[in-house]
């Protein structure tokens, strides 16, 4: 059983007043949990004091660098671009010529980062990477509403930059929209601030109404950054405030309507979270289970009460299933703005967010510095274990995102309309490493190290691969493939991870260490894992292995 003991954070006195018992003991409940504190699971990395920017986009790109995207109206931040790269802007509202970055691309192999240049704004925009590893950026404010970008990632060691298609905009213009790979390469950009309809890109199809987010609106919003899940029957699971939907998106219908998940609004500014948990090979790749976690008391964001208590309760549902309802989990406690990352394990972590109030500018408190790992595959009330603390406040704004090596990249958080570093949680540029308890050094001898595996998979095909370890295989390595999301405010946009049909690992001789070969066999098919790059990582009894990028294609 996981106590609320673990769930103290830097608003203890709030959670935990001074009860009339001896001072004496509440000193050392104080120092018991301390203590506790330290032995909880998982390992923090301060990883850069400063990286000039606070990175409210965040995406991981197949060279293993990591793309951090800010708005660009809010002024200067702490990061230059070179004299020759200054943007001049006349719709800017603070800097007409600004040589400041609003983008970074960092490496985390040498812990460097490099100043991007971003034109037009993309504060609360959406994007998703494309088949051949191309960062889609779509939407944001003010000169940003209409515009379509792209980052061509390269490696480390050469120069690679924005590019805006001046030539090609949104139909309609997009803030806190959600984009969505499908099989069949496109993107789908899915509604937005007073947006109620669907567009693709690349376009080929005029822009599609979608009544449904209109429907789900109410006073204070909670219809934006919907939910959207690509299924293994090809349509997509799409959520908005308490209400969900199998949609075919080719036929611009709706399949059918879930039952209500119960607690109030889940999304956006009411800053619930959502993931859908593994595809496996145990089912035929063709079961889909979503889980949407937390979210702010209704009238929390209208009333700017910052106090509120949020949302303790985890919502899951078997989204394959048209007979299924949403089953009710209790979480460690409440929380907003948390991030959730599926872990190369297939379990969830909970990171960042606070335990009051909503999101948006200066509306929550008290910030959740524990993460919490949920389990899927444990029994129901044993499945959410209580993680080490971090010192950061991780507010309004931050982003968490699952690198190659295992470790969880944070960034971001700043709950103000411009950069601000005094006061109550001020803004914030350091970049932290979340090591999960798979990474710690009791377990290094179980990690195995992925030798060779092919570069390009095609759907339903076999391929090897060959790992090393350093004391014998006992189980069955599992292969499991995790897409590169774009994550932003509380939902990684495209995340999913598929673990692949695998045969037991068969020795092989050769090296100072254990070898072992397992076959595997691709995913079935494009919606199970649309055409794209994903981390291939080999899982050994819960430790991953450093991931090797694989092109999954037709």
């Amino acid at each position: 059983m996981i106590f609320p003991l673990f769930e103290l954070t830097t608003s203890a006195a709030m959670l935990f007043p001074i009860p009339p018992f001896p001072l004496c003991f509440f000193f050392f409940f104080v120092f018991f949990h301390a203590v506790n504190s330290q032995n909880l699971p998982g390992k923090w990395d301060l990883l850069m004091e400063n990286a000039g920017i606070c990175s409210m986009h965040t995406a991981v790109t197949r060279f293993g660098t990591v793309v951090l995207l800010e708005r660009t109206n809010n002024g200067p931040t702490q990061l230059k671009l070179p004299a020759n790269k200054c943007r001049f802007d006349p719709n800017d509202r603070v800097l007409k010529r600004d040589c400041y970055a609003h983008s970074a691309l960092y490496d985390p192999a040498t812990n460097r980062l490099r100043p991007l240049r971003i034109q037009t704004d993309t504060w609360c925009s959406s994007g998703q990477f494309l088949p051949d590893g191309t960062l889609l950026q779509t939407g944001g404010d003010f000169d940003g509403f209409r515009k379509i970008r792209q980052f061509r990632p390269c490696p480390a060691d050469q120069l690679c930059d924005w590019v805006e298609l001046n030539h090609t905009e949104l139909e309609f213009g997009r803030w806190y929209a959600t984009n969505q790979l499908l099989p069949d390469g496109r993107v789908i950009i899915i509604g937005g601030r007073a947006a109620h309809s669907i567009e693709f890109y690349p376009s080929s199809l005029p822009l599609v109404q979608f009544p449904f987010l209109a429907e789900v609106q109410d006073p204070q919003m909670d219809n934006l950054y919907p939910y959207v899940h690509l299924l293994p029957n090809g349509h997509l699971f799409i959520f908005a405030n308490t209400r969900s939907i199998l949609y075919d998106y080719a036929s611009n219908r709706i399949l059918h309507e879930y039952p209500k998940l119960e607690g109030g609004p889940r999304s956006y500014p009411s800053a619930g979270s959502s993931a859908m948990l593994p595809i496996t090979a145990a089912y035929g790749h063709t079961k889909a289970e979503v889980l949407v976690c937390g979210g702010a008391a209704y009238g929390a964001f209208i009333k700017n009460d910052v106090d509120s208590p949020t949302q303790g309760t985890c919502g899951r549902i078997v989204a394959t299933d048209l007979k299924a309802s949403w089953q009710l989990e209790m979480m460690p406690s409440g929380r907003i703005m948390s991030d959730m990352v599926m872990l190369p394990t297939g379990e969830v972590l909970i990171i960042n967010g606070a335990q009051t109030g909503s999101q948006g500018f200066d509306k929550a408190s008290n910030p959740c510095l524990n993460p919490v790992l949920y389990r899927p595959d444990a029994a129901l009330g044993l499945r959410f274990m209580t993680l080490a603390p971090t010192t950061v406040p991780r507010m309004y704004h931050s982003t968490a995102v699952l690198l190659p090596d295992g470790r969880v990249l944070v960034a971001g958080s700043n709950p103000h309309y411009s950069y601000k570093f005094n006061g109550n949680f001020p803004t914030e540029l350091r970049l932290e490493a979340f090591s999960p308890e798979y990474l710690s050094p009791d377990r290094a001898n179980l990690r195995p190290l992925v030798l060779e595996a092919p570069e390009e998979v095609r759907y339903g095909a076999g391929f090897t691969v060959v790992v090393e370890t350093a004391i014998p295989v006992v189980e069955v390595v599992e292969v499991n493939l995790a897409s590169a999301p774009f994550a932003t405010h509380s939902f990684s946009q495209g995340q999913r991870l598929v673990k692949l049909a695998v045969s037991p690992t068969v020795p092989v001789a050769g090296g100072g260490r254990l070898r072992y070969t397992i076959s595997c066999t691709a995913p079935p098919s494009a919606n199970v894992a649309p055409p794209s790059y994903y981390m291939m990582f080999a899982v050994n009894q819960g430790v991953p292995s450093v991931a090797k990028w694989v092109r999954v294609s037709h």
